[in-house]
């Protein structure tokens, strides 16, 4: 019996059933990590990421784990992050989340992205730039309701980043300006981006009319190769020039694309989009996953980023189709608002979501290519968002 008593003692179920409020929480959050799973692997929400999210949440809210620890990266007298304590106190999970801490898993999931990524909708049609332009309202709106709800700048500007619907972006200016709120505002960007195909079409029909959305648009000319080869180089330099705290998710987006458009560098283009992508995918999800523990992210606060994140969401994609009925009058009918709810970001699903809403009015219509403009644009502009944040308040 003594040996069986000692045994129970070095396990986790006493951590657990010592502490019943502890336990509460503990099997919330693991109903919570259940939904994840089941979003995951049954619906195929963006299973990639929510998989290892959560998962990483899972090991964090294993008793007696101990994997990842906030604390060492996380000072309440605000001081900087000591790697030699990192090194020597931490576990698994925290030498994994140093990738996040550091900046290095967005700009490379970047560099995949601008691997996998056609530029040319958007070369053809540069216009395309302002239906992703204004598919960035949602982050300025949901900042101004966070600020009313009470959050501080640091987080308002966190939680606003949701409604540019990139993760990466999401999570890069989250862990520089509120570590804290990173669990809760990565699962909601990514629960969303997952979710395009249900929450974008409601607004696509709300926001225009049957006619507009039968428009079948010309086909885009075709562009060159010196083009493609020069105009990552171009917005690497200007974007950087302007908001130089972008350059870390520009420079890497736009790095992307030129080693696929360049054509001398065919095995490093396939290793950005695959291995290398999948590597730190998952490292990035477990990371991410595992600063949701009970303790900081069963809160109220959770309950608005939640709400926050949905309003920015929904905004966006109102203000690019919005954009887009504005520049259909311009261009008096040449233009299908529709492409304008792929300025959200979200590559491609996005633009997928244009494609399909668009022939379900018109079977002839063909808008994927045209979506593409606004959906890269989209991701610029997600980036310059986050870089305006940064600037401001990092």
């Amino acid at each position: 019996m003594e040996f069986l008593t000692n045994l129970y003692d070095t396990t986790g179920l006493k951590i657990l059933f010592d502490d019943p409020v502890k336990l509460g929480k503990t099997l919330v959050m693991y109903v919570i990590i259940g939904l994840l799973f089941y979003l995951a692997i049954v619906k195929k929400f963006e299973p990639l990421l929510l998989l290892p999210i959560a998962f990483g949440m899972l090991l964090a809210n294993l008793p007696g784990a101990d994997l990842y620890h906030m604390e060492l990266f996380i000072h309440p007298d605000g001081s900087a992050l000591d790697i030699q304590q990192v090194i020597e106190q931490g576990s698994l999970i925290d030498f994994l989340y140093l990738g996040v801490k550091l900046g290095i898993y967005p700009s490379l999931i970047f560099l995949g992205v601008g691997a996998m990524t056609d530029f040319s909708a958007l070369i053809a049609n540069p216009k395309s730039l302002l239906m992703g332009a204004g598919a960035q309202l949602g982050v300025f709106v949901a900042f101004g309701g966070a600020i009313l709800l009470g959050f501080d700048a640091h987080a308002a500007g966190s939680i606003g980043i949701i409604g540019g619907a990139d993760g990466p972006t999401a999570i890069l200016v989250t862990k520089t300006l509120a570590p804290h709120l990173l669990g809760a505002i990565a699962i909601a960007a990514y629960s969303y981006m997952a979710l395009i195909p249900i929450i974008q079409p409601p607004f696509m029909k709300l926001l225009t009319t049957k006619k507009e959305r039968s428009i079948i648009m010309t086909t885009l000319r075709p562009v060159s190769k010196k083009e493609k080869i020069i105009f990552p180089i171009v917005v690497a330099v200007v974007v950087t020039l302007i908001v130089p705290a972008a350059a870390p998710l520009i420079g890497f987006l736009m790095l992307g694309n030129l080693l696929n458009v360049c054509g001398v560098c065919d095995r490093l283009s396939k290793t950005a989009q695959n291995e290398l992508m999948n590597i730190v995918t998952i490292f990035l999800g477990i990371s991410v996953g595992a600063t949701a523990s009970a303790e900081n992210f069963l809160a109220f606060d959770t309950v608005k980023i939640i709400l926050l994140g949905l309003a920015a969401f929904c905004v966006s994609t109102c203000g690019g189709l919005l954009t887009g009925k504005i520049m259909c009058v311009l261009t008096k009918g040449k233009i299908n608002p529709l492409i304008g709810s792929a300025g959200v970001s979200a590559v491609p699903m996005a633009a997928r979501v244009s494609q399909m809403v668009g022939q379900k009015e018109n079977p002839s219509n063909f808008l994927l290519m045209h979506a593409m403009g606004p959906n890269v644009a989209g991701v610029i502009g997600s980036a310059v968002a986050a870089g305006v944040f940064l600037s401001y308040f990092a």
